[in-house]
Formats: structure tokens, C-alpha cells, sequence
């Protein structure tokens, strides 16, 4: 990414919204702006493999692994603002289990890049699945979108959810209604 252009557009950008990007507040915009944008689109310039680093590992285990409550950030593609709110995984292994930090560091890397929730959801399942060749695999997101919030409908309390469900957790019911259920118990 050319931070240098980046910075450029963002001048340009402050002019044609009426405001003085040599004014004090704003000085340092561009620059502060250009690195947020780096930062909050390094899903584009990131290597997956990297993030894994091998952490996959062989287990026996054939019982159901979940991550609820991941924190997940990213940009709407129709407006580039922000959506945020939590995503939930679950999945059955086969042969091989995630290292429990990389289902987050997988949800950061697809989110660092313009999105659309649904979509999100979909690429998140079928990571896990492709890279720990799991039995199933089921993926729940709730979002809220600052496109829906601050402009357009502004509606404050709207929250969106979506499911992506692979493998076992999409062809046996059983299956995906104890991730369902299980994602609705609370921590003693």
C-alpha cells in the first residue's frame, strides 16, 4: 500500500468536505488516516499460512471444539465504515485440531479487508475446514454496521446474524443444534 498516495487522497478528500487540512487539528490526519487504512486492510497483504504456522496438530478427539465471544472488527464495502460485534465457531475434528489462538487470528485476517458480513461468515467456516479437514464446521457472526446506525435507516439497536454451516453441522440437525445450544449457554 503507498501511504504516500494514501495520504494525498485523504488531503484531497478534507478539502472536498469543506474542511482545511492545514488547520492545527488536522495536520496530521492524512498520516494518522493513512495508517488506520494499512492497518485495517492488512487482510489483503498477510500470507494465511503465516498466521497458522503450523499450528495444527493431530488429536483423537471427536468431540465438538468451540470459540465463542471473538471480538471482530471490519469495513462495509458499500460504505467503508465500520462494522463490529462478535463471532462464534465451532467444529467437530477429524484427525487434526487449531491451535486455539489461530481461529481468532483467521477471523482478524478475512475481517481486515473490505467486507460484507455475509461473506465474512462464509470465508471464516471454510478456512477452519480446509485447514483442519474437520468433520463440520459451524460459524455464527453478530454484527453491528455503522451504515446502519449513523446514516441511511440510523437504526441504534439493529444487530445482523449471520450462520455459515459446513460439513456434519450443515447435514445432521442434531449436530448443529448443539452448536446453536451451546452457544447460548452462559459461563458459570
Amino acid at each position: 500500500m503507498n501511504l504516500q498516495r494514501v495520504e494525498e487522497l485523504v488531503r484531497e478528500l478534507l478539502i472536498e468536505v469543506g474542511e482545511d487540512p492545514n488547520r492545527e487539528g488536522l495536520l496530521k490526519t492524512p498520516q494518522r488516516v493513512a495508517q488506520a487504512y494499512e492497518y485495517l486492510t492488512s487482510g489483503y497483504r498477510t500470507d494465511l499460512s503465516e498466521i497458522i504456522n503450523g499450528a495444527v496438530f493431530e488429536s483423537h478427539a471427536n468431540n465438538m471444539i468451540i470459540s465463542r465471544d471473538i471480538e471482530v472488527y471490519s469495513m462495509c464495502e458499500h460504505h467503508m465504515l465500520p462494522f463490529f460485534g462478535y463471532c462464534h465457531i465451532g467444529y467437530i475434528a477429524k484427525k487434526h485440531v487449531l491451535g486455539l489462538s489461530k481461529l481468532s487470528r483467521i477471523v482478524d485476517f478475512y475481517a481486515r479487508r473490505l467486507q460484507i458480513q455475509e461473506r465474512l461468515t462464509a470465508e471464516i467456516a471454510g478456512e477452519i475446514m480446509s485447514v483442519t479437514e474437520a468433520e463440520g464446521v459451524g460459524v455464527v457472526m453478530e454484527c453491528r454496521h455503522m451504515c446502519m446506525m449513523m446514516r441511511g435507516v440510523e437504526k441504534q439497536n439493529s444487530v445482523m446474524t449471520t450462520s455459515s454451516v459446513l460439513g456434519s453441522f450443515r447435514e445432521e440437525e442434531a449436530t448443529r443444534m448443539e452448536f446453536l445450544n451451546l452457544l447460548n449457554r452462559k459461563i458459570a
